[in-house]
């Protein structure tokens, strides 16, 4: 195992600058998520780790050492991507024990190394088998066993669960966690999924245009975002935004929209913002039913139903938002409801989307 450095890393396609001054540190056994939309960069400064993109400036290290030249070969990593690239006339053994067997490992070797994959994979009673006997999560655990019979110092993990159905990837994101929790391996994870960022890792990355908007623990992420992309990227549903100005005006400080809506703030983060003009951000999950004469009136424009929640789509004035509620409502559209944030669970941003209140 090894910690992974990325300081300072610079990469440019052409003129175009993909990866812009990107300082990044995992921790020696730490479970590491980069995530962003698509064309952010992520995948690019997972392959520069890997050795399969050249970096323009800056300096990676694995384990201490400077890696900026070093063949992907010699970097000793293993890498698992979205296509499961398997050798079709080979069986699983085989495919999971190619890598050593290229390596000229003993074959008493190969053969331990295979066998103790396949149990932490559930792949036992498959090793004879062809990838094509095999289902999508079978395939990818097969690609994860290749990478595991290496003993690597770092994985690394390109979107690997994109290919499998829903079902199939929450329960491959479960046992994802279970091998590193078994093997303590310092794993850097690529990912758009925000919800497989939050559950799997020990710390997450968010990614934006090749930049860095914020990293840290996942509920740290959650709860205090550093700026409105942050804030709308992490949280489904998306966290709802509403312009206004703030009022100090000696009662509980409100943020007060273009059409008169009075919406209670976080005082501490009003007490900063003073009286001028900000974002409010709600999270979905924290709006609940107020009780009759108290909240702020929405106007339902949609519902959806999910069973164990309702989603409830409305506007409040001109402002569209949207509510998880846990209830369930007998309430049709252009009905309207009330609603109530708890003050301390609200946000503020300034005029360039950053937070205010820290």
């Amino acid at each position: 195992m090894a910690a992974v450095e990325v300081q300072n890393a610079v990469k440019d396609f052409g003129k175009t600058q993909i990866i812009r001054d990107v300082t990044v540190d995992v921790p020696d056994g730490e479970f590491v998520v980069l995530v962003g939309p698509s064309g952010c960069g992520k995948s690019t400064l997972l392959r520069m780790i890997a050795g399969l993109e050249d970096i323009d400036g800056g300096v990676i290290r694995i384990g201490g050492k400077a890696v900026n030249d070093v063949e992907p070969k010699n970097r000793d990593i293993a890498m698992v991507f979205q296509n499961y690239a398997l050798y079709p006339h080979l069986t699983i053994a085989e495919n999971m024990g190619f890598s050593l067997q290229l390596a000229k490992r003993p074959k008493a070797e190969i053969q331990q190394r295979v066998a103790e994959a396949a149990r932490i994979l559930g792949l036992t009673d498959y090793l004879t088998r062809y990838p094509r006997q095999l289902s999508g999560g079978q395939r990818q655990r097969v690609a994860m066993g290749r990478a595991i019979v290496r003993n690597p110092q770092v994985f690394l993990f390109d979107e690997p669960l994109s290919n499998l159905d829903a079902q199939l990837r929450v329960q491959m994101r479960g046992e994802l966690k279970d091998i590193h929790a078994r093997l303590k391996t310092t794993t850097i994870y690529v990912t758009h999924d925000q919800v497989e960022a939050m559950t799997m890792a020990d710390k997450i990355v968010v990614m934006r245009s090749g930049v860095v908007e914020q990293a840290g623990r996942p509920l740290d992420v959650y709860d205090r975002p550093a700026n409105m992309f942050v804030a709308g990227f992490i949280g489904s549903p998306s966290m709802n935004f509403i312009e206004g100005t703030v009022a100090n005006d000696g009662g509980a400080p409100a943020v007060v929209t273009a059409s008169g809506v009075r919406l209670p703030v976080d005082p501490a983060a009003a007490s900063v913002a003073g009286n001028g003009k900000v974002t409010l951000g709600i999270r979905p999950e924290h709006l609940t039913l107020a009780p009759e004469g108290t909240g702020f009136a929405v106007r339902i424009t949609a519902i959806e139903p999910t069973g164990a929640e309702t989603f409830v789509v409305g506007t409040v004035g001109d402002e569209r938002i949207t509510a998880q509620l846990r209830q369930r409502i007998s309430r049709d559209v252009g009905d309207e409801i009330r609603l109530i944030a708890e003050p301390q669970l609200t946000h503020l941003f300034d005029a360039t989307g950053k937070r205010i209140g820290g």
